[in-house]
């Protein structure tokens, strides 16, 4: 078997996340390095992800390094991945999926609904913000960046009240403990791709694509084209107030959708079900402009909350 070598960040959970993908291949004869490649937004720690903008700030160096052949694939989190690659990449797989829901962490409280009047709560994601927001207009939302260990410690320093991050993340890494409330898909949508990792390859390299097959999945694939065709019809990117959840159901896809405004005052969902993954997620995304999603998107915009995304 050839040697594989993986491009990753250097976070914790990102090399986690290639030392998973390095174990199962390694289980199969390949000898396998993983390389350490720091992205853009990996260098911007005092602004909020939003306002930064940049088209793929978490992987262009990364594809940088697998264009020139420095490396021979790359294992991102999904949702870190722009809905049209750039020209010369394609991903050849997408493992099973952990959950994708988000997780309410706590010292003292329960759940969301526990906490009291004016409550600081720690999260970056607009997406969070708003629908925190539409169910408790009282909380004081206040920024949160860093890695895992580092936004658990502003937690446990008693910096925050809560924090919301990610559920996939904190089980991967085994930092469960002040995890609380797995928050159902209907209180709070998940970001498209949340929960699930995508192998980015060189475009058109049959060689590497053929032994990543045994790793894509085809529940975790046909939920996550799902979710990122409405992303992409709505002209989102991950830093942005949509929210996206694809699941079978009864043998159909079953797509939960939001658009919302930063501040809660408006939210907008959809629930749809269908057999063709794009075609449902198109659809949901028409739903939702319909109803007015671009002008919430276009306010996002215009207040500066956000960055349009770049093309």
């Amino acid at each position: 078997m050839p040697r594989l070598r993986i491009g990753s960040r250097g976070s914790q959970l990102a090399l986690w996340q290639a030392n998973h993908i390095a174990a199962l291949l390694r289980a199969r004869g390949h000898e396998v390095h993983i390389e350490i490649i720091h992205t853009t937004g990996d260098k911007i720690t005092d602004v909020a992800l939003a306002k930064v903008g940049t088209k793929g700030m978490f992987t262009k160096e990364i594809e940088e390094a697998l264009a020139a052949g420095h490396v021979d694939l790359a294992v991102h989190s999904l949702k870190d991945l722009p809905t049209e690659l750039p020209a010369g990449f394609e991903i050849a797989a997408i493992p099973p999926r952990e959950d994708p829901r988000d997780a309410f962490c706590s010292r003292k409280y329960s759940k969301i609904e526990d906490l009291p009047h004016g409550a600081r709560v720690g999260t970056s994601s607009l997406r969070r913000q708003a629908q925190l927001k539409a169910i408790r207009p009282d909380l004081d939302i206040h920024p949160l960046r860093g890695n895992v260990d580092t936004r658990l410690r502003k937690l446990e320093d008693g910096q925050y009240t809560a924090i919301i991050l990610a559920a996939a993340g904190l089980n991967r890494l085994g930092k469960t403990e002040l995890v609380k409330q797995i928050i159902p898909a209907v209180i709070m949508c998940p970001a498209a791709g949340q929960g699930a990792l995508a192998i980015e390859i060189r475009e058109g390299d049959s060689a590497v694509r053929q032994h990543l097959e045994f790793l894509d999945d085809d529940h975790a694939r046909a939920a996550t084209t799902c979710e990122r065709a409405l992303l992409s019809a709505l002209g989102g990117g991950c830093q942005v107030p949509i929210g996206a959840y694809a699941e079978q159901r009864h043998g159909k896809l079953h797509l939960e959708s939001i658009v919302a405004d930063p501040d809660g005052s408006k939210v907008l969902r959809d629930r749809c079900d269908g057999d063709d993954p794009e075609e449902l997620g198109a659809a949901a995304a028409a739903s939702l402009l319909s109803r007015g999603a671009d002008e919430i998107l276009a306010a996002v915009y215009g207040r500066g909350l956000a960055v349009p995304p770049q093309l």
